[in-house]
């Protein structure tokens, strides 16, 4: 196979990875006259915030994504195509990929990561993912299915097995997804299924002291108490050792008997042959310099959750791994390649912290905005706004919308359903 892309005149710039921050540095350089090229292996940009409103079935997966060719739609000299990147050949200045060899002048990395097991290969089998879209899909039909199966199961330890669910990583992520199932058993489960109404259990396991622990303490223990309120039994300092399919096992010595475990504990830096080892720091994150060029490398850019900067005093362990970090890498690595083509300097990344917020559930969130730390109904609200601007397509964004304010009122969805492809 062929990537079938002319080479032109126009330097080259190729990006790998259409998440948020491929997709901002593409768009950042669409008045540049470079010839861009993108290569992800879905055909879809995700928003990954929402992921976990697909997977407790509060949003449609085509709410959160959106084809990466009609983004590109109007600008001539930019390619996508559909392919695995397997490795970068420096001195060819190509990658090689499914659909054969793409050379660059310059090149960006935004691979972005992938869910860490920490290298427990039966958690990895048997634990659902919540990273992607197809994660979400799956973890949505795994949990309705379970809830189908406990209807009709006569054994009273097997049925509750299935209506345990154990979520593993006390972050954002789990946080948010546990907020979701509560809401979930409160108002969904007694009336599609009665019969299992308040046999439902959701345990937020955290191997940390606090939840959320990038936020400020006052935020950790604002989330704590809504949850808690909300019906989900909350266990800190509990370290997951292994899970079998049937038993969540704890380091302390406590067990869970579960057929739902949703795995959000920690996350690692896809990986791609052909860069140097001395590149390559913890959790597999390029470590780069002020201009995010990755180190040892010649015009090779790595951004977002990909990349680990070093020599910014202000963050000696690496900026997090945050959506807004990406966006605004990308921003300055489209403009130092602009730079570069002109012969100017080019400047180093300096991050600007815009907030971190966390939803827990309807009229519940905690947020930091500088020195302002909040929640509740106003924080929720802010999150709703936030969001909702970030999601790409106006008709995307209404249905969201939409979704929500029904969700408000009545939460009577009818987005449960168990989809699976055919053989």
């Amino acid at each position: 196979m062929r990537a079938n892309i002319r080479r032109g005149e126009r330097t080259r710039v190729v990006i790998v990875g259409c998440g948020l921050g491929g997709l901002k540095l593409a768009m950042s350089l669409r008045h540049s006259g470079f010839q861009v090229v993108v290569v992800d292996k879905n055909n879809y940009n995700q928003f990954p915030p929402l992921i976990y409103q697909v997977a407790s079935a509060g949003l449609e997966p085509s709410n959160i994504a959106f084809p990466i060719r009609r983004l590109f739609q109007g600008y001539p000299h930019y390619y996508f195509r559909m392919a695995e990147v397997k490795s970068i050949d420096e001195n060819e200045k190509a990658i090689q990929t499914s659909v054969g060899t793409i050379h660059y002048d310059y090149l960006v990395l935004g691979m972005g990561a992938t869910t860490n097991f920490f290298g427990n290969e039966q958690i990895a089998r048997n634990a659902f993912p919540m990273k992607t879209v197809s994660d979400a899909m799956a973890l949505r039909n795994h949990i309705l299915h379970n809830l189908e199966l406990a209807e009709t199961e006569t054994d009273a330890d097997k049925r509750q097995k299935f209506m345990n669910v154990v979520i593993v990583g006390g972050g954002p992520s789990g946080v948010e997804i546990a907020g979701a199932l509560a809401e979930m058993k409160k108002y969904v489960v007694p009336r599609d299924y009665p019969d299992l109404a308040d046999r439902m259990h959701i345990y937020l396991v955290n191997s940390g002291d606090r939840l959320l622990k990038a936020m400020d303490k006052k935020s950790s223990a604002t989330a704590e108490k809504e949850l808690i309120r909300m019906g989900v039994h909350v266990r800190k300092g509990w370290r997951v050792t292994d899970y079998d399919g049937r038993v969540v096992r704890m380091k302390n010595g406590e067990t869970i008997e579960s057929a739902n475990v949703i795995w959000v504990s920690g996350v690692k830096a896809n990986t791609i042959a052909g860069v140097p080892d001395e590149a390559v720091g913890h959790a597999g994150r390029l470590l780069c310099d002020r201009m995010n060029r990755v180190k040892g490398m010649t015009d090779v850019f790595a951004i977002g959750d990909q990349s680990l900067i070093e020599g910014d005093d202000a963050w000696p362990q690496g900026h997090p791994q945050l959506a807004q970090v990406a966006l605004q890498q990308a921003e300055n690595v489209a403009r130092n390649i602009v730079r570069k083509e002109h012969g100017q300097d080019m400047r180093p990344f300096i991050y600007k912290n815009l907030g971190t917020m966390a939803t827990i559930g309807r009229k519940a969130a905690v947020a930091e905005i500088g020195r302002w730390k909040f929640g509740g109904l106003t924080a929720w609200l802010l999150w709703l706004v936030v969001h909702l601007r970030s999601i790409l397509g106006v008709k995307n964004k209404f249905f969201v919308l939409l979704n929500w304010l029904w969700n408000y009122v009545n939460y009577k969805q009818s987005l449960r359903l168990i989809l699976r492809a055919g053989k």
